[in-house]
């Protein structure tokens, strides 16, 4: 098992600030955020993100990207895309950059539920069923194209999308070839939506089971209750040693599971500054490993 960081979570660090900055502090790899974002001040997770690589122009960047990550002595845990399953102009892209750079894997994303707004978008109002059938035929399409270019698409377990749970994902990609489509399984999101006992979802998932992402979650009650009467919570990203999700228990379902690819972290937490925060979140993740029994720094390079 390997550690690296999504680039997401370090909006302060300019891709130049990341991975030296990573690197020094002794992860194993990086996983860049690629997504056309807006300009914000200060810069933040999801805007005026310093760390983030423009979709836009993304080819003239790949080989700064390659470059950096690999003169730092890093890897690739992947690329962590934007593009939609639908969008099949950008996931050829993603597709084609990720073997480009020799990163294996991108995160392409699936459909937002029809009562889910997302981005800029209000909630389509289209029933899931229809949505699930669209995108299945898109992941056949992502499938083919994937093993042409020999890399590896990954569904992400995401509240508010057609695949929250590994339930959900496994049979979104029922009878794909594993070698290039897999999910994410992520701890965080799970917590919000789609939460399945971890070692039966990593069975269910068998060989699509391709990537890990950890970061915390806590469910938070507002002062005002609904127009029932009734309290009403919401949920809040938090440090990976103080949010609901055991990262020791999920550890231990994936030692006894067996995996031994990477887990990348995106700690959108802010009660640390940033350096402190990944450099305290690699120590935590490292001792918890060796607690689950887990074997670190082999098997995935």
């Amino acid at each position: 098992m390997k550690f690296s960081v999504f680039t997401a979570s370090t909006p302060d660090w300019t891709p130049e600030e990341a991975v030296s900055t990573l690197a020094a502090q002794g992860w194993d790899g990086i996983e860049w955020r690629i997504t056309d974002q807006t300009e914000a001040t200060p810069a933040g997770f999801w805007a005026g993100n310093k760390a983030n690589v423009p979709l836009t122009g993304l080819e003239d960047n790949l080989e700064r990207i390659g470059r950096i990550t690999r003169e730092s002595g890093l890897d690739f845990s992947g690329i962590g895309g934007y593009a939609r399953c639908d969008n099949h102009d950008d996931v050829e892209r993603m597709l084609a950059a990720t073997a480009a750079l020799g990163a294996r894997q991108v995160r392409v994303t699936t459909l937002p539920l029809g009562t889910a707004g997302w981005g800029q978008e209000g909630p389509s109002g289209t029933p899931y069923p229809v949505l699930f059938d669209s995108a299945r035929g898109d992941f056949e399409w992502v499938a083919e194209r994937a093993a042409h270019h020999g890399v590896k698409a990954l569904v992400e377990l995401h509240h508010r999308t057609i695949t929250a749970s590994a339930s959900s994902a496994r049979r979104l990609l029922e009878g794909l070839d594993p070698q290039h489509v897999g999910v994410i399984h992520d701890l965080g999101n799970l917590l919000i939506e789609g939460q399945e006992d971890y070692l039966p979802a990593f069975e269910l998932l068998g060989d699509y089971l391709a990537h890990i992402h950890v970061k915390n979650a806590v469910w938070v009650r507002r002062d005002e209750p609904d127009a029932s009467g009734a309290a009403v919570y919401q949920n809040e990203w938090a440090p990976l040693q103080s949010g609901q999700g055991s990262v020791l228990e999920y550890f231990k379902a994936l030692a006894a599971f067996g995996y031994d690819g990477w887990v990348t972290v995106e700690d959108f937490s802010t009660e640390l500054p940033l350096e402190e925060r990944t450099a305290g979140n690699l120590g935590y993740l490292r001792r918890t490993a060796a607690l689950a029994g887990l074997s670190t720094g082999a098997g995935v390079r």
